[in-house]
């Protein structure tokens, strides 16, 4: 066997252990399997559901016996259908060949010819597809975003209370709480990640060119339509009548349009992270035996956030192509959607390894609070808008410029505020009220508002 040094895909080989997971759902061996599970549950299908002449029903021991084809599906099963495709030179057949070989002897010898039956190879492909991106959404991608949230979600209600300066052009801004920034993003990830898990899956089994032509012929009495869509709905997916040789892909562009925008938002946060900890709003906890810099012992680089950054850039890069790319197919089918989809499963990977990075990078995360409270403490200024939105409500002329004469570009502290405020026409109680004001008191209702999100949706 090859040594994994020599993988061309750092997925197989420098993050191999953060992303096996998903070798169950997108290798070559599970596409296989997919496509076995397919094509024996159609097999079955035709003869205990539809009952088709010809064929016969299976007793409860031959159903185990066909169902064991792929349920004990292993790397030699996988490869001995590798070998088959070397003479067939065609994926989709020697699956069809390997099942027939397996059961070789068997009592189903002489219903060979329903194996496969009034089939198009992507009948099998854009089922056993449909499975296989299900079973990764849900065995592995949705999962991990989902404990990212819940890391973000308990970093929203720690530092919920903590003030933070604001930053609107990269300049001084009002004031937020740490707290609100995390639920900000938290709140726009959990949006798309929910409309990712409502889109439909869809298959088809429609023969050639989507209109049971050949099923037709051979039972002109069976109700084709009625029968594949629930076969496809037995298969937990969606059916989809309207298609050509091909399922469309309009489902999959969706979904990888979604994850476009999870990831897109989670490019946003690591930026953002990767900035407040140069800034010294973080300090990152230290490992063991960790070097930041092959020559400055210093550093401690916030690499988890620059690695995630990557990989969803990567991720996106393929999911934006897949989006556009396969919903085109010339005339009733090309095959440039075969070789696109079997990359899907990097995209998937390249995603998940960012957000395990992301993960790792927020549980390194230690708030700085000196850093934090000494920005708010330096920008008095930053009162500038609530005193002169008090001054709007008692009718003050031109507040906005006044504020502006003090403040802009100058340096303001405590008692220039004081003072400002002394000088207003204004009740006595709002001067008190506005002179208690200090920057890191000033934030609204950000507390409020992470309180009110619906963390139990998580």
């Amino acid at each position: 066997m090859r040594d994994p040094i020599y993988n061309i895909s750092p997925l197989d080989g420098r993050y191999n252990k953060k992303v096996e997971a998903l070798r169950q759902y997108f290798s070559e061996a599970a596409l296989i399997r997919y496509r076995i599970y397919v094509e024996i549950e159609w097999f079955i299908f035709i003869c205990n559901q539809l009952k088709l002449e010809g064929t016969k029903i299976w007793t409860a021991k031959e159903l185990k016996q066909l169902r064991s084809i792929y349920g004990y599906f292993d790397a030699t099963a996988a490869n001995r259908v590798k070998e088959i495709e070397k003479t067939t030179n065609h994926d989709v057949k020697a699956v069809e060949y390997f099942i027939k070989e397996n059961l070789k002897g068997s009592s189903f010898e002489r219903y060979f010819e329903f194996i496969h039956f009034a089939c198009t190879s992507e009948d099998i492909n854009n089922l056993s597809y449909g499975l296989m991106i299900r079973d990764g959404l849900n065995g592995e991608v949705i999962p991990v975003f989902t404990g990212l949230l819940q890391d973000l979600a308990r970093l929203a209600k720690k530092y919920k209370s903590v003030p933070m300066m604001a930053r609107t052009h990269g300049q001084p801004a009002t004031p937020t709480t740490l707290g609100k920034e995390f639920v900000n993003v938290l709140a726009r990830l959990h949006d798309q990640v929910e409309s990712l898990k409502v889109i439909r899956i869809l298959g088809k089994i429609n023969g050639a060119v989507g209109n049971f032509n050949a099923h037709a012929v051979a039972y002109p009495k069976v109700k084709w339509m009625e029968a594949s869509k629930t076969f496809i709905q037995t298969l937990g997916l969606e059916p989809n009548f309207y298609t050509t040789q091909i399922e469309p892909h309009d489902y999959i562009a969706e979904i990888c349009d979604a994850m476009r925008r999870m990831n897109t938002i989670l490019i946003d946060l690591n930026r953002d992270l990767w900035t407040y900890i140069s800034m010294g709003y973080f300090k990152q906890k230290l490992k063991e035996g960790e070097v930041g810099s092959s020559t400055m012992p210093h550093k401690v680089n916030p690499i988890d956030f620059e690695n995630s950054e990557g990989n969803l850039g990567l991720a996106n890069a393929l999911l934006g192509y897949f989006s556009e790319k396969l919903p085109l197919s010339r005339m009733q089918r090309d095959l440039t959607d075969s070789t696109t989809l079997r990359n899907i499963g990097s995209a998937f990977a390249y995603s998940v390894l960012a957000y395990k990075n992301c993960i790792q990078g927020l549980n390194k995360l230690e708030l700085n609070q000196k850093a934090i409270e000494g920005d708010l403490d330096q920008a008095w200024e930053l009162l500038a808008e609530p005193i002169q939105t008090v001054m709007r409500k008692y009718k003050i002329e031109k507040p906005y410029e006044k504020l502006k004469k003090l403040t802009r570009g100058k340096s303001v502290n405590k008692q220039t505020i004081s003072k400002f405020i002394d000088s207003l026409k204004i009740p006595a109680a709002e001067k008190k009220r506005l002179k208690i004001l200090t920057p890191s008191k000033y934030i609204g209702l950000a507390t409020e508002l992470v309180d009110s999100f619906p963390y139990d949706s998580l």
